[in-house]
């Protein structure tokens, strides 16, 4: 059973940058599916971006593109989110996810694909 522990959320103004954290238990280099998913109040589980770890390769979501950075310390078993040119409508509670990859498929972007899941960590972004 994969742990995952997010750290790093807070409250900032429209434009300012946070980074989270999630610091994984076990070693996930090579073989997985890691990503951020975020959940607003009222809203459905929307993924942010993943990464294959074998490959390196990242899929954004378009509203977060050019702004969020994905990446990771495999020295520390921790993968990190860079926000910049925060907005108000990236206000959510953040999760971290894993899951084994498939073959060489791409990472799946719905929610209901991860199998761990961190306890989330709040992010909220004024006006």
């Amino acid at each position: 059973q994969v742990q995952l522990v997010e750290s790093g959320g807070g409250s900032v103004q429209a434009g300012g940058s946070l980074r989270l954290s999630c610091a994984a238990s076990e070693y996930m280099a090579r073989g997985y599916c890691l990503g951020w998913f975020r959940q607003a109040p009222g809203k459905q589980r929307e993924v942010v971006v993943t990464i294959a770890t074998t490959t390196s390769t990242t899929d954004y979501a378009d509203s977060v593109q050019g702004r969020f950075t994905i990446s990771r310390d495999n020295t520390k078993n921790t993968l990190y989110l860079q926000m910049n040119s925060l907005k108000p409508e990236d206000t959510a509670m953040y999760y971290c996810v894993a899951r084994r990859q498939v073959a060489a498929l791409e990472c799946p972007t719905v929610a209901i694909a991860y199998a761990w899941w961190g306890q989330g960590t709040q992010v909220t972004v004024s006006s």
